[in-house]
């Protein structure tokens, strides 16, 4: 397991739009994909709700990609999607075990939009299938589903195929010049970070009991979503982890439920992290507070200076040097990036699948913190990593 989640940064930067043409034309479609009579890569979208039919838009406005499949459980959500991008009624698949006969079919890669709990089989399948890998954060809810991602990366490599997890901020140019420079000691010895992640949004919604409408409904739903803190606010933590680059050891924490009614997830979180060499790293997210400013932060303090980002603004470096970079609509931007590049490491063939390491990491660590704030108290990794706590939601009656 250490293997799987040693934290690099990415090899490249990404590549200029017309850089990234120029090596792809050089290439013959049949060399990179299994489609000999089309250069654009034929895609599978799985989960066919907000998320996955935003970025279906993104990915078809490239003109790199066409879907010529979808899954969903609903068949409202699969036939909108179909409709608009042309895909057959046939290859439009319901029901929990729909995704399955989408991997069953001819394509060459698949994009998971699914709510988080789906995401760890979802992903082992389409690397078992032969399919290329695109996945939304965060990667699973709980620890067991970290790992299977960890080994369908490594697998994924193996295989030769290309496994990319969708942070924005990862793939943005500015944060990765900043973070390098962390990493060639510009801030010098790393001291302390914090991290905050507080949100207007979030709503003060209540799960509903019916399984069809839990699915829905998710995002309130502990099993299925994770909790806020992993769901969204991993954001944050997957920037302060990135930094550090290094594994947190505990977590104390604390939180609860002041604005959600019981049975909801929590809508707030304190905790405490403690990372090798005494790195404290405090950590705090908050939903629901209206008028309240939105907020995906991370500062790091080292013996030289420090590194500073916010999702919604800029990236700034103090320490040896100076480095300072803004972040124009991030959310939008960075799925931008990480689409062509998922098309660039398929054409020029890196499996090395930098992303999957570094989204264990943080997704562990998110899990860590709700683990301690759910229990009031202390918790290790080791002792988070071996217990293998599942999350299991309610699926009984569904259609398969």
């Amino acid at each position: 397991m250490k293997d799987a989640m040693n934290t690099r940064l990415p090899r490249r930067a990404f590549l200029a739009g017309a850089a990234t043409a120029t090596v792809l034309t050089a290439l013959k479609p049949s060399m990179v994909f299994g489609a000999e009579a089309s250069s654009k890569m034929e895609l599978g979208l799985i989960g066919c709700g907000g998320r996955g039919k935003w970025i279906a838009n993104l990915f078809t406005e490239t003109g790199l990609y066409k879907f010529v499949a979808c899954a969903d459980y609903f068949q409202d959500k699969v036939d909108k999607l179909g409709e608009k991008h042309g895909i057959e009624p046939s290859r439009r698949y319901t029901g929990l075990s729909g995704y399955k006969r989408l991997l069953d079919s001819k394509l060459d890669a698949v994009v998971i939009e699914t709510p988080p709990y789906f995401h760890p089989q979802q992903a082992a399948d389409a690397v078992d299938a032969g399919k290329h890998v695109f996945l939304a954060k965060p990667i699973a809810v709980d620890a067991p589903g970290c790992l299977t991602i960890a080994g369908a990366g490594q697998r994924a490599t193996a295989k030769k195929l290309v496994f990319l997890v969708d942070f924005q901020t990862r793939a943005n140019e500015h944060y990765r010049k900043a973070v390098q420079m962390v990493r060639n000691g510009d801030i010098g010895k790393i001291v302390m970070g914090e991290a905050h992640y507080p949100w207007r949004g979030g709503g003060r919604g209540l799960p509903p009991t019916n399984p069809e409408e839990q699915l829905r409904s998710w995002y309130y739903v502990l099993p299925i979503s994770g909790d806020f803190i992993v769901e969204q606010s991993i954001h944050s933590l997957d920037v302060a982890t990135w930094i550090i680059n290094a594994d947190p050891i505990r977590a104390i924490g604390t939180g609860g439920q002041k604005l959600r009614p019981k049975g909801s997830i929590w809508d707030h979180f304190a905790i405490n992290y403690s990372f090798p060499d005494d790195v404290p790293l405090s950590f705090t997210c908050i939903q629901s507070i209206p008028e309240m400013k939105d907020e995906i932060t991370a500062r790091v303090y080292g013996s030289d200076g420090y590194i500073q980002t916010d999702y919604y603004s800029d990236v700034l470096l103090r320490g040896k040097d100076v480095y300072k970079g803004n972040n124009p609509e991030l959310y939008t931007s960075g799925a931008k990036i990480n689409i062509r590049e998922f098309h660039q490491f398929i054409a020029t063939g890196q499996y090395d699948n930098p992303t999957v390491a570094p989204s264990v990491r943080s997704n562990l660590t998110a899990i860590l913190g709700r683990e301690a704030g759910y229990k009031q108290g202390e918790i290790t990794l080791a002792a988070l990593i071996k217990e293998g706590k599942r999350l299991k939601p309610n699926l009984k009656g569904l259609k398969a």
